[in-house]
Parts: structure tokens; sequence; C-alpha cells
């Protein structure tokens, strides 16, 4: 009968062997080097709306959605949210919305609340051509 201890310790140093040798699994880069494990940006997807509504106000919620990467649903809830805030207002031409943003408005955080929504844009684009 074979020594079921000893097939199991063999099994577990093999996995530990084997760790980083998975293909699907790659190593982590060295601090400094390769690239990151998931992509960021300094500016969340509410700033990224702002941005591109402040830009072309008419925009349709799926290509606001599409040039961000994210799903046109999270837009609608961004744009809520945006509206609940008193950072953008939504008004309707038509079968089609029209968004204007309020450049007046306080930042929320208390680290970034000194500054408005038109500092933000202005910091983005400083020739003001959104």
């Amino acid at each position: 009968m074979p020594d079921l201890a000893a097939s199991s310790s063999r099994r577990r140093s093999a996995r530990k062997l084997s760790v980083g040798k998975n293909p699907k699994v790659p190593n982590p880069p060295e601090p400094g080097q390769g690239e990151l494990s998931h992509p960021w940006t300094f500016l969340t997807n509410h700033a990224h709306v702002l941005i591109l509504l402040s830009r072309e106000g008419a925009l349709v919620l799926r290509e606001v959605a599409q040039r961000i990467g994210i799903t046109e649903r999270a837009v609608q809830r961004i744009i809520r949210d945006l509206e609940l805030g008193d950072y953008l207002q939504r008004d309707r031409v038509g079968r089609r919305n029209t968004y204007r943003i309020n450049p007046r408005k306080a930042l929320r955080h208390p680290i970034e609340n000194h500054r408005t929504i038109g500092d933000l844009l202005t910091m983005v684009d400083p020739r003001g051509q959104l």
C-alpha cells in the first residue's frame, strides 16, 4: 500500500516549484519594471463623463460609454449622480438630451473642494477648447 503522507508531501512540493510557471498566470513584474497589473487613471469615470459632455454636450450616452470604456448603464448612473449634485443640467431638445456643465460648482472631496469643476476642465484643456 502506498504511503499517502509521502505522496501528499511530494504534491505540495511540486506545487511550490511550479508557482509562476503557469503561462496563464504571469509572474508579477519587478518594481519599476513591466506593466501594471490593471489599468488605472488619475481621474474617475465621473470626471471623464463631465469632460466629454463639456466638449460635446449633445453626445448620446452610448457614445460617451464607448469613449470612456464603460457601459451605457454606468454612464446613466453617473449622469444621475452629477444631476443630483448640480454638476450638470440635462435639457431635452426634441428626442435628444443636451447637457450643460455647472463650472462654478466645487469639487466634492475635502482635499480638492477649494477648486471648481471649471478649474478641472481648464486643467484638462487649458486653451478652453472643451
